[in-house]
C-alpha cells in the first residue's frame, strides 16, 4: 500500500505577511497563533503549511485589510522583499537589461518557492512571462488572491527596474473577474484581462534588451557570484527531488510507480522518503506531475507519437486522464498544445 503525503505549501516569507498586515493596520501574530502557525517559522529556511491553513490565513487577512480600504494581496505583493537573499535584490537592481534580470526566475524555485514555475514565451514582436504553481491543492491554484500577490510583486520590481511606468502591454489572469475587478487596472497600471489561458505578463520583445538605468556591472557580478555560492552550498537533501526527477526521466515507467516503489529504487524507507519530500515542500504527486508535464511537453513538440501513446508512456490510465491533467497544468489540451507549436494557451 502506497503512502500519500499530506499536502503542504511553501510558506517561505512569513515576515512579508507581518509587514503587509502592519501596513494594512492590523497585527498578524494573533492570526498565526489562531491558525497554529509556529512563530519559529521565521527562522526556518523552507517552512510549509497545509493548504487549508494558508487559504484561511489569506481570507482573514483580506477581511482585516478591508477595514482600512486596502486589498491585502496587492499589499502583500508590493511589500515583498528577499528577506534573507539580499544578493538577489542587488542582482535585480543592478541588471543591465531586463533579459538579464529575468534570470532570477531560474533561482526562485530553489531558493524561495519550489512550486513556482515561470516560462518566457517568445512570440515574434512580443514576449509572455507565464507564471504558475505546481499543483499541491487545487484551491490554492485557483484562488485569485495568490496570483494577485505574485504579480503585484513582479510589477513592484518591474517599476524598480524600468521606471515608475514600465513599457508593459497587458496582464492576464486565468481566473474570472472577481468582485473587485475594477481595482486591477488602477493598481497594476496596465490593461488587465481575465479568463485567460494562463497567468502571464505580456510586453514587447524589444523591452528585453533595452539598457536599464540602474546597471552597475561590478555589483551585478558580485551579486550573481554570491547567489551561485549560495546554490552550491545547499544541503545534500536538496538533491532528493532532482534524483527522483532524473530517475523518472531515465525510466519513464517509474512515472506510474508508487511512492513505495520509488523509495526502493532510491534505497530509502518509504516513510523516510515521505518525510524528506515534506521537508523540501514537495509531495509525491508534485514531483510526478512536474516530470510528466516536462516529458509531455517535449514529446508533443518533438515527436509524432499519438496522444494515446504519450498518455500510456506517462503512466496515465487513459487519454482522458492525461488530457485533464495536461489542461490543468498548461491551460491547453495536448492536441491544442501541439497545434500551437508547443506553447500554452493564451
Amino acid at each position: 500500500m502506497s503512502l500519500k503525503p499530506e499536502p503542504v505549501f511553501p510558506f517561505t516569507t512569513p515576515m512579508n505577511w507581518v509587514r503587509a498586515a502592519a501596513r494594512c493596520g492590523f497585527n498578524v501574530q494573533p492570526i498565526f497563533v489562531e491558525l497554529g502557525i509556529d512563530g519559529r517559522l521565521l527562522n526556518t529556511e523552507m517552512p510549509t503549511v497545509r493548504p487549508a491553513v494558508l487559504l484561511r490565513l489569506m481570507d482573514i487577512c483580506v477581511a482585516e485589510a478591508r477595514r482600512s480600504g486596502l486589498h491585502f494581496p496587492f499589499v502583500l505583493g508590493e511589500t515583498f522583499a528577499f528577506e534573507f537573499l539580499t544578493e538577489i535584490e542587488t542582482y535585480l537592481a543592478t541588471s543591465p537589461t531586463l533579459r538579464e534580470a529575468l534570470k532570477v526566475f531560474d533561482w526562485l524555485p530553489v531558493l524561495v518557492n519550489p512550486l513556482l514555475r515561470t516560462e518566457l514565451v517568445d512570440e515574434g514582436d512580443r514576449v509572455r512571462l507565464v507564471m504558475h504553481m505546481q499543483p499541491v491543492e487545487a484551491q490554492i491554484q485557483e484562488t485569485p488572491a495568490f496570483s494577485e500577490a505574485r504579480f503585484a510583486a513582479v510589477m513592484k520590481f518591474a517599476r524598480l527596474l524600468m521606471s515608475d511606468t514600465p513599457p508593459l502591454t497587458e496582464l492576464r489572469f486565468r481566473h474570472p473577474p472577481p468582485p473587485h475587478a475594477a481595482a486591477y487596472e488602477p493598481f497594476f497600471r496596465i490593461p488587465v484581462r481575465f479568463d485567460a489561458g494562463a497567468d502571464e505578463l505580456v510586453f514587447l520583445r524589444a523591452v528585453l534588451d533595452q539598457p536599464l538605468k540602474g546597471a552597475f556591472p561590478a555589483l551585478h557580478q558580485q551579486a550573481e557570484l554570491r547567489v551561485e555560492q549560495r546554490l552550491a552550498a545547499l544541503p545534500v537533501a536538496g538533491a532528493l527531488v532532482k534524483a527522483i526527477e532524473q530517475a523518472m526521466a531515465d525510466e519513464p515507467e517509474l512515472l506510474a510507480a508508487t511512492l513505495d516503489t520509488m523509495a526502493g529504487r532510491l534505497q530509502l524507507h518509504p516513510r523516510t522518503l515521505q518525510r524528506r519530500l515534506r521537508e523540501e515542500g514537495q509531495s509525491w504527486s508534485d514531483v510526478q506531475g512536474r516530470v510528466r508535464l516536462r516529458l509531455a511537453s517535449d514529446w508533443l513538440r518533438h515527436t509524432d507519437w499519438s496522444i494515446e501513446d504519450i498518455s500510456a508512456k506517462l503512466g496515465f490510465t487513459d487519454r482522458r486522464s492525461f488530457t485533464q491533467a495536461f489542461t490543468r497544468w498548461t491551460g491547453s489540451t495536448p492536441s491544442g498544445f501541439r497545434r500551437q507549436g508547443g506553447h500554452p494557451a493564451h
